[in-house]
């Protein structure tokens, strides 16, 4: 079939193809470091790690660029608002860049976490203001731009094609309906190129440039830090979908007025994920989206402190499509929790039935090889990561596989799902072995009856009958034997 993927131009499924045979150029919006990502905002790199490690599994090279907004992000996307790196610098009585040091820092120990690999390039928005400069002053000359209180605008009438990825039609817009009044636009879609010091009087980093002393607008960076890594037209662009009305709207309207050519060929937008109850509160519409500005986000550090683990979290939104809205629960994360220790379980088993060998992917049983063509039509459909999944559960338990060819399709889908299943199943064995070495009590002739006895209080746990629980431990100390409960079983020894 070929991979395809769902364009928000157009809004269609289309076929894949390149720009440049074998290569793929792709730009994902990165985080504006100004507070800690919530896990909203970690599935947008959650999908772009999907789609790098897809583009590599399908056998592309590729180059995968990410910014960091460390300036020039307003409250408001549509030039609204107060910078958000001011605000919390002010907040915590710092500086801007240790502001955007520190949440970049953060930000990063979740994406390693989360086993999500480096873009290739990240690139941070103060250092690209001279390419930023650059760009702005070929749209100026390029007749798409006016000075209004200080300030340089891009005419959004200048470009016929405004509004197309959006499917706005500004005739149809009344002034101030969906976007803020600013009474120095000539057209409220109009949107800030260039401030100067009279929007932000005591604004903290500024730059000289033809139009006075003062910084870029939030949507310039993309576009010429893009452009800079990928050059002036590229395969794939990704973001939420929250980029889709003004943001990536706004970044096709500058390049390609600088252009005067098409910038990107697919756009590519994740759901967003939702605050529900429970299931039940899910399935009746009872959630909300999960927001800063809303004081409802829980960060990654909060799901571990509860007792997950940050793959349980990748491994639940693995259970979605992208362009699905993923509705997140206590109880749908309980699920993922069990789902996915269940599966390293399995595999630690089939890792210990294979003997250390591994089969060859490229010669696997036919039955075998159904698995990875199904895993891979799964690819091509957009990147449907749930039937993905699918294939790799229902081959971990195939029982007519032989247990190195089940490790191979393991190795193979696992390094596009990112869930480190071999390493998790081999550091289980590894804690079962232990347990068996700790527990290995030969030469003593009273070692059965006492691994009864810690069995049967096993047993009587298990049960919740801890009278008699405590009853067997208590007899057993008398007898100078120590009971140490762990998570992969008792174990005891002679005091």
């Amino acid at each position: 079939m070929g991979l395809r993927l769902f364009n928000t131009m157009g809004r269609e499924m289309q076929d894949f193809v390149p720009i440049t045979p074998g290569f793929v150029g792709f730009y994902g919006c990165g985080p504006t470091v100004y507070n800690y990502a919530h896990i909203g905002n970690l599935r947008a790199y959650v999908f772009l790690d999907t789609l790098d490690r897809a583009l590599t599994w399908f056998g592309y090279t590729k180059k995968h660029v990410m910014n960091i907004t460390d300036i020039g992000h307003l409250s408001g996307d549509s030039d609204a608002g107060e910078d958000k790196m001011l605000r919390t610098a002010t907040e915590k009585h710092q500086s801007v860049m240790e502001v955007a040091q520190f949440y970049t820092d953060a930000f990063f120990n979740d994406i390693d976490r989360l086993n999500i690999k480096r873009p290739d390039v990240v690139c941070r928005a103060t250092e690209h203001v001279p390419d930023m400069i650059e760009l702005i002053k070929r749209i100026e000359s390029n007749g798409h731009t006016y000075m209004a209180g200080g300030n340089l605008y891009y005419d959004v009438s200048t470009y016929p094609d405004y509004g197309k990825l959006a499917n706005l039609n500004l005739d149809e817009q009344k002034a101030g309906a969906r976007v803020d009044v600013d009474s120095n636009k000539r057209n409220p879609y109009d949107f800030v190129l260039w401030f100067t010091k009279s929007k932000f009087e005591n604004q903290a980093l500024t730059w000289d440039s033809p139009w006075g002393r003062g910084y870029p607008g939030w949507h310039i960076e993309c576009s010429a830090m893009s452009m800079k890594y990928l050059g002036e037209h590229f395969d794939i662009h990704t973001g939420g979908i929250d980029h889709i009305p003004i943001h990536h709207t706004n970044e096709i309207a500058q390049s390609e007025g600088a252009t005067g050519h098409k910038w990107v060929n697919y756009w590519l937008h994740n759901e967003f994920l939702v605050i529900a109850k429970d299931k039940q509160s899910a399935d009746s519409g009872e959630s909300s989206k999960m927001s800063k500005s809303a004081g409802n986000f829980l960060t990654l550090q909060s799901l571990i402190d509860k007792g997950y683990e940050a793959l349980d979290y990748r491994f639940f939104l693995l259970g979605a499509q992208y362009r699905s809205q993923v509705f997140f629960s206590w109880d749908a994360i309980d699920g993922a929790k069990s789902a996915r220790r269940a599966l390293i379980k399995r595999i630690a088993q089939v890792i210990d039935a294979a003997k250390g060998k591994v089969a060859d992917i490229s010669a696997l049983s036919s039955d075998a090889n159904k698995y990875i063509e199904t895993f891979k039509s799964s690819l091509e459909n957009d990147l449907s990561t749930p039937q993905a999944m699918s294939q790799l559960q229902t081959a971990v338990k195939d029982d007519s596989l032989k247990p190195e060819e089940i490790l191979a399709l393991v190795h193979s889908m696992d390094s596009v799902l990112g869930l480190r299943l071999e390493d998790e199943a081999a550091a289980l064995n590894d804690k079962r072995s232990a347990v068996v070495n700790v527990n290995s009590h030969e030469g003593d002739e009273e070692a059965p009856a006492i691994d009864a006895l810690v069995e049967e209080r096993a047993s009587a746990k298990k049960a919740k009958d801890f009278k008699k629980a405590d009853k067997i431990r208590n007899e057993l100390a008398a007898r100078g034997i120590l009971i140490t409960d762990t998570p992969q079983g008792s174990v005891w020894k002679r005091s």
